[in-house]
């Protein structure tokens, strides 16, 4: 089967969404294929975290539809959209452990919340799930005793303890060395070909993503710049994708108008000439 005529099991089309007045996405549109990892790039306040945050239900969009695994998670009544999130595993950027349980009662919380199973039962789950992550022996250390890509570990092994369709990451690489990271990267790797899921990936971290991503969707200023592969992202001619990637910065033309307005409300017709301003001393100009 041809990677064009695999399902989609994220569909998101024409999505807008506001923080009050401010629009951040401007009808984003995207598809992530079974068995596939999608990563999605951008800059800082490019919309990407608030993606994310919208494909996990999260939030309700001002228009447009997401749709997990064939069903619109925006049309969902509450119950069914908690139903549909025992589909999907999530794994924090600062790993969202609770300091007063210890890793395994950390691991053991998804099942606690949606399985009628006993405690031996999710004691040896959540054993498997950290041998997977390895981090076997390490189950009854609280979180304050482990390195950040122990707890990085640690919350991968409870996102996927549900063995969810669909696993989403935020920043997986943040405040990592390079030699955790790559293991990280690796793990990912492993666990799209070893247990079939579909992966999302928010992350800033272009090594990481080159290494992992199938395709990668970047984003900027609430818009989609482009979706491909590794090669047609690093081939692009897009100014704003090269930036990206050589890190070069912004430098944005300002227009008087628009900034004046934003700073006082008014336009700049309405400013009177200094000509016209009462006791003006043009000698000072």
């Amino acid at each position: 089967m041809t990677d064009q005529n695999k399902t989609s099991l994220i569909h998101v089309k024409d999505l807008v969404t506001h923080y009050g007045d401010k629009k951040i996405l401007n009808g984003v549109s995207l598809d992530v294929k079974k068995g596939e990892i999608m990563v999605i790039m951008g800059g800082s306040g490019s919309g990407k975290s608030t993606l994310l945050r919208y494909m996990l239900g999260l939030n309700k969009p001002t228009y447009g539809c997401i749709e997990l695994l064939g069903q619109d998670i925006t049309k969902m009544s509450p119950n069914k959209l908690h139903q549909m999130k025992k589909k999907i595993g999530v794994s924090f950027q600062g790993g969202a452990l609770f300091g007063s349980m210890s890793v395994s009662e950390n691991i053991q919380l998804p099942l606690t919340e949606h399985a009628n199973l006993d405690i031996n039962t999710m004691k040896i789950m959540s054993q498997m799930k950290l041998e997977v992550v390895n981090m076997a022996g390490f189950e009854d250390l609280m979180p304050s005793q482990l390195s950040g890509g122990m707890i990085k570990r640690a919350a991968l092994a409870r996102a996927i303890i549900l063995d969810p369709e669909l696993l989403f990451f935020d920043e997986p690489s943040a405040g990592l060395d390079p030699v955790v990271s790559a293991e990280l990267d690796e793990l990912i790797l492993r666990l799209r070909d070893a247990m079939g899921m579909t992966i999302v990936v928010v992350t800033h971290e272009l090594e990481s993503a080159f290494k992992i991503a199938d395709r990668i969707t970047i984003l900027d200023r609430g818009d989609i710049l482009m979706c491909g592969t590794v090669e047609e992202v690093r081939s692009s001619d897009n100014h704003r994708i090269y930036n990206l990637l050589h890190r070069k910065p912004r430098r944005d033309i300002v227009d008087v108008d628009e900034y004046l307005q934003r700073l006082t409300g008014k336009s700049l017709d309405s400013v009177p000439e200094k000509s016209n301003l009462p006791n003006s001393d043009h000698s000072r100009y």
